[in-house]
């Protein structure tokens, strides 16, 4: 096993290099063989999770591993486009859960950009382009007339009329992050253009499109880690519900009431507060749920009850600790890190905020 590079994972209160380190190893060890990254060993795989470990890797330095994870997903993506929602420790030929959700398919084009700005590796974003082109069409083939997304298929075919504010606001980051890779292409989409802006001005001015979900924090946050919401609006926005949703010290819930914290919530908001300039925040956050951290594997818990003092579930993810070090990394300053979620070279697609 190669030793990661670590040097821009060095965060203050955070990581050392040794740690930073050893985390890496730790995802590293939950990756199976064939490129699949479950949530741990004996746990499910879904397709956005495994994603963001694999970005995780990337910024870690560790391509070869990284590109592994995309080439399982290119190799196991369903004929309409879709992967479905768990597969059982990663084994592609077992299923656990039949359904397709959008956010989750969208999500390997914020991927596969990442890794392209990583490495620059000019024949994996051309072998990886059929497959994100194929994600894309799925995922807009669910587009309602509101402009916001669907946010489950099921087996059968027949899509839920529901959308959800956070996996739309995630499918924003994606079609965004995949005009990118049509144009470095040349290969023009104006329909994903027009389909991008039409979900922008559903998140950012119509919340009655989307199910009620705001006890959770992730509702709060993903408009601005989506892109949808910007500048002052953003930075508004964070400031609302601000105390509703972070435990000084300890993180930030996942749903109130909950006395419940969790690590990918906690680690994605410092990532917001990043996008929108307000890095110290974020390393207070980063720096809160350091009491997640196993020693012992380098990993991460998935959550703390704060009002019990304890862990809860028992289970370390990757994903948790894949979202702790692409905020670091973001902190940290790599480039292609930054490039993905800063948005600021992200085509917009077309304004719709002139529609109704």
């Amino acid at each position: 096993m190669t030793t990661p590079r670590t040097e821009h994972l060095v965060l203050t209160g955070v990581l050392t290099a040794e740690q930073a380190a050893q985390t890496v190893r730790g995802m590293l060890a939950v990756q199976r063989a064939d490129g699949a990254i479950p949530w741990f060993r004996g746990h499910h795989l879904d397709p956005w999770d495994h994603t963001e470990a694999a970005m995780a890797l990337d910024a870690a330095g560790e391509h070869e591993a990284a590109e592994r994870a995309y080439d399982w997903l290119a190799r196991h993506q369903n004929e309409d486009g879709s992967w479905y929602a768990a597969y059982a420790d990663g084994d592609a030929a077992d299923v656990t859960d039949r359904g397709r959700e959008t956010n989750f398919c969208a999500y390997v084009a914020v991927g596969v950009w990442h890794h392209y700005l990583a490495t620059g590796d000019d024949t994996f974003l051309d072998r990886m382009w059929p497959t994100v082109y194929s994600a894309m069409e799925f995922v807009l083939r669910l587009q309602l007339p509101g402009g916001q997304i669907s946010w489950r298929c099921e087996d059968d075919g027949s899509g839920a009329d529901d959308a959800l504010l956070t996996g739309s606001s995630s499918v924003h980051h994606a079609l965004r992050c995949a005009l990118a890779i049509a144009e470095e292409r040349e290969e023009a989409q104006p329909d994903w253009e027009l389909a991008v802006g039409a979900l922008r001005h559903a998140i950012r001015r119509h919340p009655e499109r989307f199910l009620d979900k705001s006890r959770y924090s992730m509702d709060w946050y993903y408009p601005v880690l989506g892109g949808a919401l910007t500048g002052a609006e953003a930075k508004e926005r964070i400031e609302r519900d601000w105390d509703r949703f972070v435990v000084p010290e300890a993180g930030v819930r996942c749903v109130v009431p909950n006395p419940w914290v969790t690590g990918g919530e906690s680690a994605e908001l410092a990532l917001a507060l990043w996008v929108v300039g307000e890095s110290d925040r974020a390393l207070e956050i980063l720096q809160s749920i350091q009491h997640l951290r196993d020693p012992k594997t380098g990993l991460y818990w998935t959550g703390y009850v704060f009002e019990d003092g304890a862990v809860w579930p028992e289970e370390l993810t990757a994903w948790t600790a894949g979202s702790l070090l692409l905020a670091v990394a973001a902190l940290g300053g790599d480039e292609a890190t930054c490039a993905v979620f800063s948005g600021e070279r992200l085509p917009w697609g077309l304004d719709a905020d002139c529609c109704s």
